[in-house]
């Protein structure tokens, strides 16, 4: 089969397309025939060594296939179903992967292999953002950075459909793009001082929740955003990590609270990533989230798409086809 493998970190130039052999699966695990590949900001964390990954490696945490046989102990699954996973471990970018079986879901009548690949991480990454990290009611007012990425356009939507008011943060390019999946108010970070227009808009008293996925360039505009008390999460690091936090800084700005939480501590359990999978589920068969799928390149143009990737040439969702 044909899979992309690192076996060095660095640029998008180490990803390499290679013949390996289908592996077997093992008591437990199925094997799944992808159909479909979701590319992903954190991808090109463990490509670059920003997340250490044992090498060699093929990245990727999410896929949509089909289940072509099972191990020893399979209980819930058998070949033919249609399943897609978002929570890892790596090895998604290939044409066939072992999975263990309670780290997948069955994906339900009604949405596609593309659609299921490219909502897995993103979907689950907006649903514990707003449903466990900061449990988001309906009159509540939220601002989410950047508002037009793949996690971006599902947390507008989703946001909406609680009855929140949502800020989203991006470019002025994307404005458009954003005000169109859910955002009340969209702010142009290239024009515009984030902290003083959340300030406007909430009439000086700033919002209880910011999620920001951009990282370095942002931290400190972010928390100049959150009323007193509010909750700083801290989720991604597109502009580069958030290094030497002073305490302090949070004391002045009102108490406040700062988490940087990851996906995988909150579907650690079988049952929690199955829970969480059914209500995003649900919330596309529903309409009330739609997927939308900008980019689409073959297996062998990953590299291609992790450049572009980086380069803010994409929005939405992209994914990989074997």
């Amino acid at each position: 089969m044909k899979a992309i493998r690192i076996h060095r970190t660095g640029g998008p130039e180490v990803l390499k397309l290679e013949e390996v052999a289908i592996p077997e699966p093992g008591p437990g695990e199925i094997l799944v025939r992808h159909e479909a590949i979701g590319l992903n900001f954190i991808d090109t964390y463990h490509r670059s060594g920003l997340y250490p990954v044992e090498l060699p490696a093929v990245p990727g945490l999410e896929a949509a296939g089909i289940v072509e046989t099972v191990g020893d102990g399979v209980k819930n699954l058998k070949p033919g179903d249609r399943v897609a996973y978002g929570a890892g471990p790596l090895g998604a970018y290939a044409e066939y992967r072992v999975m263990p079986a309670g780290r997948v879901a069955k994906v339900p009548e009604g949405i596609d292999a593309e659609t299921a690949a490219a909502a897995m991480l993103k979907g689950l990454t907006a649903w514990y953002l707003l449903r466990e990290t900061y449990r988001v009611q309906e009159g509540d007012t939220i601002v989410f950075l950047p508002a037009a990425g793949g996690v971006g356009l599902i947390v507008g939507q989703w946001a909406k459909a609680l009855g929140a008011r949502a800020i989203g943060v991006c470019s002025g390019a994307k404005a458009g793009l954003a005000r169109a999946h859910g955002y009340d108010h969209v702010i142009d970070y290239t024009t515009e001082d984030m902290a003083a227009r959340v300030r406007e808009i909430t009439e000086g008293e700033g919002v209880p929740v910011v999620y920001d996925g951009v990282g370095a360039a942002t931290f400190i505009p972010s928390l100049d955003c959150l009323r007193t008390r509010g909750l700083m999460v801290s989720f991604g690091n597109a502009s580069g990590p958030v290094t030497g936090v002073d305490l302090g800084d949070l004391a002045s700005r009102g108490s406040l609270y700062l988490t940087r939480p990851i996906l995988m501590h909150y579907v650690a359990r079988d049952e929690d990533l199955a829970r969480a999978s059914n209500e995003l589920f649900d919330m596309i068969r529903s309409g009330k989230v739609k997927i939308t799928i900008n980019q689409r390149y073959p297996l062998e143009e990953a590299a291609q798409a992790h450049a572009d990737l980086e380069a803010r040439k994409t929005t939405g969702q992209t994914i990989l086809l074997p």
